[in-house]
């Protein structure tokens, strides 16, 4: 069959891949010019992990990767108040856990389809009308197509989800929090392999310092800073964040003040999407389109190549039912991604607590996860991904 998918990103290539594998021809179709570079840095582990593994990818994610050793909170004057070592997180998931760019993953799942899958870049779905037994596909800027298949892989504001299934307010589940994340070179200090953050009531700041000498921010405040829609442009942005966190203590002066030189800022809610069905006629979707956990869940990209493993897996075994397929894809997964979503909604909170005791809380928390029996009573069930990947014979 011939899929048109849009969006590659995470979901996409790896849905390309495997569709390739088993022998149908995929079209990935991105908005952007090229692949994205830059952008926050994930966690890796769990079903993502183990797709990357078949895909023969895991020496590549490891070479990418970080392997933090610590997380660490400080209060304004930069003194220790919580966190804890990264160890016992890799004791829990049998050293199987990496940290990486978003955009490192996805290059390095584009690499395996580079040259091997069409690939339309600068262009968009514009449009989608089944036609018996084809799919008829406009395009922002390229000519019409047919195709067998489209799938949304483009991520929280899809453009598949909106033409095919309505508009993004009648699934979107706003977490009540706002994010916001950028680079910059040369930025000290520098406390290599440590995730370190400042937290104020309703608002915190991180930092990770990275290879070449690079550093990511990463911010996170409560709606009720907000004050206003999502700025367009990066001044809007950086004014919004300066803003926000200017008057907090510890480095965020000299974090705003090298904000300066920073482009291409991520804004952004922090949302989920809730969905009763995620296929409709001869369209699914996949990943954040589908079922976005908020990027404060940190899994977000390994459900989506889990997702698209189960999805290509199924066209597979159905040998081209596509009806019969998206009903066992949608069976397999989404309850799934519903208890993922649950999690991730209780977890996003300790990121930017209400008020001072919710800080000493968390931080109390944290302290606790020192120690690997309570570590493991405490978010084992979190880390473990509670659902069995089928092997499609590949």
């Amino acid at each position: 069959m011939k899929v048109a998918i849009n969006g590659a990103g995470i979901g996409g290539p790896t849905l390309a891949w495997w569709l390739a594998e088993f022998g149908h021809e995929p079209v990935l179709i991105e908005e952007a010019p090229r692949l994205r570079t830059g952008g926050y840095v994930i966690d890796f582990w769990g079903v993502g992990y183990d797709v990357a593994e078949k895909m023969g990818l895991i020496s590549e994610v490891r070479r990418l990767g970080y392997q933090v050793q610590e997380v660490r909170f400080v209060d304004a004057k930069g003194r220790t108040n919580g966190g804890f070592p990264v160890d016992v997180l890799d004791h829990l998931t049998k050293g199987r856990m990496t940290s990486l760019r978003r955009s490192d993953l996805s290059t390095a799942l584009y690499g395996l389809v580079e040259g091997r899958v069409e690939t339309i870049f600068g262009d968009s779905v514009a449009g989608i009308e089944e036609r018996g037994d084809k799919v008829h596909v406009t395009f922002d800027h390229a000519a019409p197509r047919d195709f067998d298949l489209v799938v949304g892989a483009d991520g929280l504001h899809s453009r598949v989800r909106a033409l095919v299934f309505g508009p993004e307010e009648k699934f979107e589940k706003d977490l009540g929090y706002r994010v916001a994340a950028f680079e910059v070179e040369g930025y000290a200090p520098r406390d290599e392999l440590v995730y370190v953050s400042h937290t104020a009531p309703g608002r915190q700041v991180s930092r990770f310092s990275m290879r070449e000498d690079r550093t990511l921010f990463l911010f996170v405040f409560r709606d009720e800073y907000a004050r206003a829609a999502l700025p367009e442009d990066d001044e809007a942005r950086k004014a919004a964040l300066c803003r926000v966190f200017g008057d907090m203590g510890w480095e965020c002066p000299q974090i705003l003040a090298a904000m300066r030189e920073a482009e291409n800022i991520y804004f952004d809610r922090v949302s989920q999407i809730h969905m009763p069905r995620w296929t409709k006629g001869r369209t699914a979707l996949l990943g954040d389109a589908a079922a976005a956990v908020s990027l404060l869940a940190g899994e977000g990209c390994g459900l989506a190549m889990a997702e698209a493993y189960v999805l290509a897996g199924e066209l597979a075994r159905t040998q081209g039912d596509h009806a019969a397929a998206f009903a066992s894809y949608e069976r397999r997964m989404m309850p799934f991604l519903r208890k993922k979503q649950g999690s991730a909604g209780k977890f996003a909170g300790t990121f930017a607590p209400k008020n001072a005791f919710g800080i000493a809380t968390r931080n109390l928390f944290t302290r606790l996860l020192r120690f690997p029996p309570l570590a493991e009573w405490l978010i084992g069930r979190d880390l473990r991904d509670d659902v069995v990947l089928p092997d499609y014979g590949r």
